[in-house]
């Protein structure tokens, strides 16, 4: 009998469910929806750097994708279903009760932002961060050393400590946290007691400060010196974690019913987007693979005996099978990536926007007519430069607080010429965390490209491919993260003996290759020392 698999995705604004053929890893069907509360802009301040998802948000998309996906496919294909598995945004954690419970689903507590879930991309936390750090450089173990020894405002620990600081009402009831990954698994299975939670060794050691080496967590001394309001926390959380080739259970009789399958469907040990994305895009060992959207994850994995006992400064942590079990997965990106060509999009079009009845069309039209125009600028014309810190620095060295910028401008400087200026900025940085991989002797013998940016924007990625002067493969999957949870989903539920072995199976390629410029290249080579000392100056001088 032909077996079937769900890779669900979600992502920061829609959650996404497609369902596999495990044998070739042909899309049988697939559904998206977006969170509708947060469509609404509900819960967020973005001046504040506030975002928070509500849970019934991931609760109700859940069940419309699944059955909807399920509803496209050819009869009979719910009962040849025999795994999901997950990946999510992270870290996006949210405070629990006794019960595993989020407390926006406890009555006081549903209109509480502070009760939800705090998206990857919450900035609120900076103070924390701040705090973490300090207290690790003078602590007798730097808990922060596999991390990429600096800890961000964008991680679990910042972030909840945030919440209690912030809102006293949440101190008699908030028990533990749960991150988002773990927290679908933990419901579907109805494993949600905290004791009973499977912990995802991706989400725990890349942003949780997990290692063996001191027995998983910070220890209680250095959490509560870091703040009393965190005492007892540890010994309610967890000591184990677990890679995403195992799997965590089956569905509930209640989880079976509302989406339309059986109890023996098996629930693969979820983990975040682009560490699955990875896989699912083809990814092999140190290859790099850059999932390209809003922001953007880099993820490269190694054997542990080329690392040896390396620690990679400046990166989003180093985890022993956080990517593909046996190896070490190291991860990297950039906090705005996508995001920046959105806001001048925005700029350009604010006129549009207040002075038009029916805008949609145009403002859609204006990051293709600006790719356009920007193709015809050749590299250097113009002395304008940006840094592309418009969100902050996610690597290398996370600062949160670092502004982006751009310089040169004159009356001369075109929309294009800026949108140029915008793209090649983010090249820079995403070149950055190359060098700083390489700098530490991570070896890359090549780069992937994954999601919308590098699927549909010729103009960015032929950028990247000359400023990075690199070769740049496009994997012909559409949705690389939903494809890689159908992959670990496969293996969780026994159809493979490894991840390996389903990724050979179910991968789809690659659909594009970009070849970078030698002589774009050269001249990069010089705008990027630009960028570099353009950015020291912003961080030591206007920071």
């Amino acid at each position: 009998m032909e077996k079937y698999v769900i890779g669900i995705d979600y992502g920061s604004d829609s959650a996404r469910a497609v369902i596999v053929n495990a044998a070739n890893g042909d899309e049988i069907a697939s559904s998206v929806m977006y969170y509708p509360r947060w469509k609404k802009g509900l819960f967020c301040d973005p001046v504040a750097n506030q975002y928070r998802q509500h849970p019934l948000d991931y609760v109700e998309t859940l069940e419309f994708i699944v059955r909807d996906a399920i509803a496209k496919s050819p009869a009979g294909t719910a009962e040849k279903i025999v795994g999901l598995s997950f990946d999510t945004t992270g870290s996006t954690p949210v405070l629990i009760d006794k019960e595993g419970t989020p407390l926006a689903l406890t009555p006081g507590f549903e209109e509480n932002p502070n009760a939800m879930f705090i998206l990857w991309k919450d900035h609120t936390a900076v103070k924390e961060a701040a705090e973490v750090n300090e207290l690790a450089r003078r602590w007798e173990i730097d808990y922060t050393q596999f991390e990429g020894g600096i800890y961000s405002s964008e991680w679990v620990w910042s972030k909840v400590l945030h919440v209690l600081r912030k809102d006293k009402s949440l101190r008699p009831v908030a028990y533990a946290w749960v991150e988002h990954c773990d927290w679908m698994t933990a419901f579907l299975t109805g494993k949600t007691a905290p004791a009973e939670i499977v912990h995802s060794r991706c989400a725990a050691g890349h942003k949780a400060m997990w290692h063996p080496k001191w027995g998983g967590l910070p220890s209680e001394a250095f959490l509560t010196a870091l703040d009393p309001l965190l005492a007892g926390m540890r010994e309610r959380l967890f000591t184990e974690t677990y890679t995403s080739d195992l799997a965590v259970g089956t569905l509930t009789n209640e989880w079976a019913e509302r989406l339309g399958l059986s109890t023996d469907v098996v629930v693969g040990v979820s983990a975040f987007d682009c560490h699955m994305g990875a896989v699912g895009g083809g990814a092999e060992p140190n290859v790099l693979a850059r999932s390209i959207g809003t922001s953007t994850c880099d993820i490269i994995y190694t054997d542990p005996r080329d690392i040896g006992s390396k620690v990679i400064p400046g990166i989003c942590g180093q985890v022993d099978g956080s990517v593909v079990p046996g190896f070490v997965g190291l991860e990297a990106g950039q906090s705005g990536f996508g995001d920046i060509y959105a806001w001048f999009k925005n700029v350009c079009g604010w006129a549009i926007e207040k002075l038009l009845p029916s805008h949609e069309d145009v403002l859609g039209l204006i990051i293709p007519s600006l790719s356009e125009e920007a193709t015809k600028i050749p590299v250097g014309e113009t002395a304008l430069l940006a840094v592309d810190w418009m969100n902050g620095r996610r690597t290398p060295d996370a600062n949160q607080e670092v502004k982006g910028a751009i310089t040169g401008i004159t009356l001369g400087s075109s929309a294009p010429h800026i949108f140029r200026a915008l793209v090649e900025a983010t090249a820079f940085g995403s070149r950055a965390i190359v060098e700083r991989f390489r700098r530490e002797g991570v070896q890359i013998t090549g780069c992937i490209g994954l999601g919308g940016v590098a699927r549909k924007s010729p103009f960015v990625m032929q950028t990247l491919a000359d400023v990075m002067n690199m070769r740049i493969q496009v994997a012909a999957t559409d949705q690389t993260c939903a494809f890689g949870a159908a992959m670990f989903a496969a293996t969780a539920a026994g159809v493979y003996h490894n991840v390996q072995a389903a990724q050979c199976a179910m991968g789809k390629g690659f659909e594009h290759e970009y070849v970078p410029n030698p002589v774009n290249a050269k001249k990069y080579d010089e705008l990027y020392a630009k960028y570099l000392q353009l950015g020291g100056f912003i961080e030591e001088e206007l920071t």
